[in-house]
């Protein structure tokens, strides 16, 4: 009964995958930059990477520099990077990052603490 079951599955997955015939069509410059730019993306996070921006406030109780994050539902939230580099110090400036959470408290209150492993300007 299992072996009749299986065959049966095995044959509709190799007779779903017929032939399909390519279509050709020229792309555009900026369909072509948006293709890199999704294939980049994709590596990025294949290669663990997540994509944020860079956020400078001077209100008080916030932390100069955040990292705003977007999660699966387009909601944001912020992370405290205790270790940035100057050089990524630019409000604004998308960068693909790995980190580690901390448990420690919190030096602002919007934003939780990390230490990131790796950092990368984004696209």
């Amino acid at each position: 009964m299992f072996l009749k079951t299986g065959f049966a599955i095995f044959a509709i997955l190799i007779l779903s995958c017929g032939t399909t015939e390519k279509q050709t069509q020229t792309t555009s410059t900026s369909e072509t930059t948006t293709n890199t730019e999704t294939v980049d993306s994709i590596r990025m996070m294949g290669e663990g990477y997540s994509l944020g921006t860079i956020v400078y406030s001077d209100k008080e109780g916030d932390c100069p520099y955040t990292i705003q994050m977007t999660d699966d539902k387009m909601e944001f939230y912020y992370l405290d990077p205790i270790n940035l580099e100057e050089t990524f110090k630019i409000d604004g400036q998308k960068v693909w990052i790995k980190f580690n959470g901390l448990r420690r408290m919190n030096r602002c209150d919007k934003a939780a603490p990390v230490q990131l492993v790796d950092i990368k300007k984004g696209g």
